[in-house]
């Protein structure tokens, strides 16, 4: 992969780390703890609000292994490995890399 790419695709990560970390502020108001009052809020207001938290605290863990995947996609860069196919080490398409910078693996390996 030339310097031109990686630079591109370093940013790439580096700007969405950043919009995870903006998304983990913001959501941390969902994952509050449920009031157990049930008189003040009622019970269907309660049960929606502890799906809210389940949902939050879902979106919190999926953020958190993405940014695990992008964390290791910059280490593979400073290794000089990245953009390269973990399975038969084919190079991966820099489209694929546009639209998930911490592929690991190219097209056919990964439907394959």
């Amino acid at each position: 992969m030339n310097k031109e790419n990686l630079v591109r695709f370093r940013d790439l990560i580096n700007m969405r780390l950043a919009e995870l970390n903006a998304e983990d502020q913001l959501g941390e108001t969902g994952q509050a703890t449920v009031e157990l009052d049930q008189q003040a809020v009622g019970r269907l207001s309660r049960q929606d609000a502890l799906q809210n938290q389940a949902m939050a605290k879902a979106t919190q863990a999926r953020r958190q292994v993405e940014r695990k995947r992008l964390a290791a996609a910059l280490v593979c860069m400073d290794e000089g490995e990245y953009g390269y196919c973990e399975d038969c080490g084919d190079e991966i398409a820099p489209g694929r890399l546009e639209l998930d910078p911490a592929a690991t693996r190219c097209v056919e390996c990964a439907t394959g």
